[in-house]
């Protein structure tokens, strides 16, 4: 029950940093600018990158090796399944990324909006998972370090959140919406996160024995989101230093927050 309420609190803060960052429509009428947008979705990679690495696989590694299983074969065979699970879902949900013109998935009729949304909302979905895994083991743990450690990944993803739910509404803003439908498109965003880490985590009990597995299947979700969607925006079809620079300081940031608290 702990590591429920615990996830259910990491989850609403990066799901409300998601609709702060939506809500920046109400005090600007611009877009993101190119450059800006570039940052902002190079730094979500880099968070995304870092946290796969240091609060999934690292850990997942180790939760085997403690159960007398060589670490790599509970994160390699996860980490497949994550990517697995993460290209069948883009390839049968409909959904439109940033600055493309066709989108992608079965066909459908939805509108542009809601393709929009849900090309968030997937990546959103791992997202959700690795903070509730992150949690559910702290939980089980009982170690202030490993709760720490779920903190650090829950802020870094909430920073990362915030210029997110920003590239949703401010595009839609400048495209006629009004300010509040533009935000509640931006912030819903982000309700799949705390949606899928509060089921992960309520789940994690009863199949504790996976959880190496788990972590790991979380981590190759999000490398799946960050190789497929969030590096290929971040150069918006150039090579781009700020793009870069983005993934670089991403990246650094969660380091230092999963060694700083960890």
């Amino acid at each position: 029950m702990q590591g429920i309420l615990w996830a259910a609190g990491g989850t609403g803060f990066t799901f409300l940093m998601t609709a702060l960052g939506a809500a920046t429509v109400f005090f600007f009428r611009g877009s993101v600018q190119a450059g800006l947008q570039r940052v902002f979705l190079g730094f979500a990679a880099g968070v995304m990158v870092a946290a796969s690495v240091f609060s999934l696989l690292l850990p997942a590694m180790e939760e085997a090796e403690a159960a007398g299983v060589p670490g790599w074969q509970p994160a390699a065979g996860g980490f497949v399944l994550g990517i697995a699970f993460m290209l069948a879902l883009d390839r049968l949900l409909p959904h439109l990324h940033l600055n493309a013109d066709e989108p992608e998935g079965m066909p459908s009729g939805w509108r542009r909006t809601t393709l929009l949304v849900l090309a968030v909302t997937l990546h959103n979905i791992p997202e959700g998972m690795a903070v509730g895994l992150a949690f559910a083991l702290a939980a089980q743990h009982g170690d202030p370090g490993v709760l720490s450690a779920a903190w650090a990944l829950a802020l870094g993803m909430g920073i990362q959140n915030f210029p997110e739910g920003a590239a949703i509404s401010l595009p839609l803003r400048q495209a006629g919406f009004g300010r509040w439908r533009a935000f509640r498109s931006g912030a819903v965003s982000g309700v799949v996160e705390p949606v899928f880490g509060i089921l992960v985590a309520a789940s994690a009990g009863s199949i504790q024995p996976l959880m190496p597995w788990l972590l790991a299947f979380a981590a190759g979700a999000m490398l799946y989101v960050v190789v497929e969607e969030l590096i290929p925006e971040a150069n918006l079809g150039q090579h781009s230093h700020s793009g870069t620079l983005g993934v670089m300081a991403g990246f650094l940031v969660m380091m230092v927050l999963d060694t700083a608290l960890g």
